[in-house]
């Protein structure tokens, strides 16, 4: 649903809103861009929990590995704590890994998962003194612990992890015998329970793979998500809610969850559980309040017809919940009374974009993790009926750069479809239009919010200081507008989901913004195939694609992916064999003989979800079938996405090249392939 009104500029011609931005552009102090060095470097905050007593915030923060200067690797996790007043101040810092935290129940102490030594295999257990003194390991790890829950009484720690392999295993690999079996070899996640006091640890026994705990208030019990097998795919469309004895591991009830599954947790009287999940299974995302019985019972949906998206919430007492949600381009937060189910209040219009939240029952504040169109992810408190606070400023370089205008523009469809996309302007106006560059989201079930969008495979900022333009569409099939919004695409693979993208570059040439003839895209995943198609299909459209980790082929993609199942439900609707035609006629390589955009492709190598023979196919096609520039980059030890320091920069340095290139210097030829990364690894060498 659209929210006419409700955004300042909105309501503005294009032509208006780009004479306020040129002369607001002519008084600013003139600073410079963010760097793509400096992009790939800004840190960002995560994981906020608040303290059992309120007046403190946990959180960790990325610290990007210093560009030439550290071992490959990616972002340092920080542990922070910040006081509801703003001070804050690094607990567990340096080149350190921390990987989850958690509050000790009587808040004296945090828990933490963290690798003080690189040489380690495992991140251990970790308790360190809020008031002071050193960490100690509570726990040495014998295999990788994916998360730590403490018990209410703080006695016992829940921690997901699977079964250490046998002693004999890494001899045996060193000896040549590393065989693998596929999927079949993948161990099951368990449910440990370790008794502080002793230090021992004890594997339950549920037949089941583990992706979530929450103690019951009681202690008595705790309740799982868990799935048939460790599959991703199992987890995202077989997961279930189990309520599970502390005492002997019993199965005390299912839930009964449908389809995707979100976060979930008890009334504080036990009695209970609200959890995020799924219409059905053909729902794309989880995103609906429901709560039941913590006993057994029908699920109830506490926001009926809610026209966005909950990500997240919080139990304020026994008969009320605060959520978190996404709606349209922007977040809202709202509380749901048991006894009085309403529909949500008016759209939002402004404000910080929320990404989490957490508080305890009776609490009057909350931490949030939030950002904004003038920072990436930081601390906030929010508290009811007050503008949300910002608490850490995690990039105090940003004062010292210009940043781009961000705006909230609405455009229509061919069929009439209000639909909205965020731009960045560029610092100065083109004379005939700035080059355009698409920036497509991935899933397709997710979208961009009026927040940061900047970032090493999107560095807008930076771009727009030297003349782009940057359009961030929600086409049909993105989340922020209901579950009917987000199944459009649904076995429309290509269809008016990606004409989508061609009207919102129309509307901005008509609008005098952007330059028909200069208009480049790109995206990852899903962004990545629209991408591919954009370069092939509609190919008349565009003057350069970089498709990052993106689908070129939808039969073989099936054949290779770790989701089929999640592929089947909420994308396609339909297996390859119901219709090859159809698949293959959805596919890029179908339309790569007739290719004109230059294409850049890269994708990491050990990718499991969109299978990096994807973005082989389609180059192999397009160079065989067409003399069009075309170009494949592998990063090795990068799987859906790059998570290192030097693979992020060195990608974000291609695509601002290949950009440049084609769109700004009129070039016809490939440019150079190398980065010549040895003659700045010697200048910071020199320095």
């Amino acid at each position: 649903m659209f929210y006419p009104g409700k955004a300042l500029f909105r309501s503005l011609s294009a032509a208006f809103v780009l004479a306020l931005f040129v002369s607001h552009g002519v008084l600013a102090e003139e600073k410079p861009a963010l760097s793509l060095e400096e992009t790939v470097g800004l840190k960002s905050a995560s994981s906020a929990l608040m303290s059992p007593n309120g007046d403190a915030i946990a959180y960790l923060l990325s610290v990007p590995r210093t560009l030439y200067e550290d071992k490959d690797g990616s972002s340092y996790r920080q542990l922070h704590v910040v006081t509801t007043e703003g001070v804050s101040r690094p607990y567990f810092s340096g080149k350190v890994s921390v990987s989850h935290v958690a509050w000790s129940p009587d808040g004296n102490s945090l828990l933490f998962t963290a690798k003080r030594d690189p040489a380690a295999d495992f991140a251990d257990i970790y308790r360190m003194p809020l008031n002071g003194g050193e960490a100690e390991v509570i726990y040495k790890a014998k295999t990788s612990i994916k998360s730590i829950h403490p018990s209410p009484d703080g006695k016992t720690i829940a921690f997901r992890a699977s079964e250490p392999k046998p002693k004999e295993t890494k001899q045996l690999k060193e000896k040549g015998f590393k065989a693998i079996v596929y999927e079949e070899s993948d161990p099951l996640v368990h449910v440990w329970l370790l008794d502080v006091e002793s230090g021992e640890a004890v594997a339950q026994d549920l037949a089941g793979s583990v992706s979530n705990v929450v103690w019951a208030p009681g202690g008595d019990s705790y309740a799982v998500a868990m799935a048939p097998t460790p599959m991703i795919d199992d987890e995202y469309m077989m997961s279930d809610i189990f309520v599970v004895s502390a005492s002997d591991a019993k199965i005390r009830n299912q839930m009964g969850s449908i389809g995707k599954l979100g976060a979930f947790a008890w009334s504080p009287n036990g009695e209970q559980i609200a959890w995020i999940g799924a219409v059905d299974m053909h729902d794309p995302s989880e995103g609906r309040l429901y709560t039941a019985s913590s006993t057994g019972g029908e699920r109830v949906e506490l926001l009926p017809a809610h026209q966005g998206h909950v990500d997240d919430f919080y139990w304020n007492g026994n008969d009320s919940i605060t959520w978190l949600g996404s709606r349209g381009v922007w977040t809202e937060t709202g509380r749901a009374v048991l006894d009085d189910i309403r529909e949500a209040g008016d759209a939002p219009d402004s404000g910080p974009i929320v990404r989490s939240i957490d508080a305890r029952p009776g609490q009057q504040a909350a931490a949030a993790i939030a950002d904004s169109p003038e920072h990436p992810p930081e601390v906030y408190l929010l508290q009811q009926g007050a503008e949300p606070k910002r608490l850490t400023n995690s990039n105090p370089i940003l004062a010292e750069r210009r940043l781009a205008q961000q705006e909230v523009v609405t455009f229509t469809a061919r069929d009439g479809m209000e639909l909205e996309m965020m731009v960045v302007h560029p610092f100065e106006k083109t004379r005939g239009g700035s080059p355009l560059i698409m920036v497509i989201h991935g899933g397709p079930e997710a979208h961009y919010s009026n927040g940061w969008n900047t970032a090493y495979s999107r560095p807008a900022q930076t771009l727009a200081g030297q003349g782009y333009l940057l359009a961030f569409p929600n086409y049909r099939g993105s989340t922020g507008r209901g579950v009917e919004f987000s199944k459009l695409s649904q076995h429309a693979y290509g269809e008016a989901e990606f004409n989508d993208i061609v009207d919102a570059k129309m509307h901005l040439v008509e609008a005098g913004l952007a330059d028909v003839d200069r208009t480049g895209i790109t995206g990852g995943s899903y962004g990545g195939y629209a991408s591919m198609w954009a370069a092939s299909a509609l190919t008349e459209h565009f003057a350069a694609s970089v498709a990052f980790v993106g689908i070129s082929d939808q039969i073989s993609k099936f054949g290779t992916t770790n989701i089929p199942k999640e592929m089947f439900n909420v994308h396609a609707r339909a297996w390859p064999w119901d219709d090859w035609m159809w698949m293959l006629e959805r596919s890029p390589i179908y339309y790569a003989g007739q290719v004109k955009t230059p294409l850049l492709i890269m994708h990491g190598a050990d990718d499991p979800r969109v299978h990096p023979a994807q973005s082989l196919e389609m180059y192999r096609h397009v160079k065989v079938r067409t003399d069009t520039p075309v170009r494949l980059v592998w990063y090795p030890g990068e799987g859906h996405g790059n998570s290192k320091t030097a693979a992020r920069y060195d990608y974000a340095l291609r695509l601002e090249r290949w950009m440049n290139h084609f769109l700004k210097e009129d070039g016809e030829e490939l440019p150079p392939y190398e980065i010549d990364h040895a003659a700045r690894l010697n200048s910071e060498n020199d320095e």
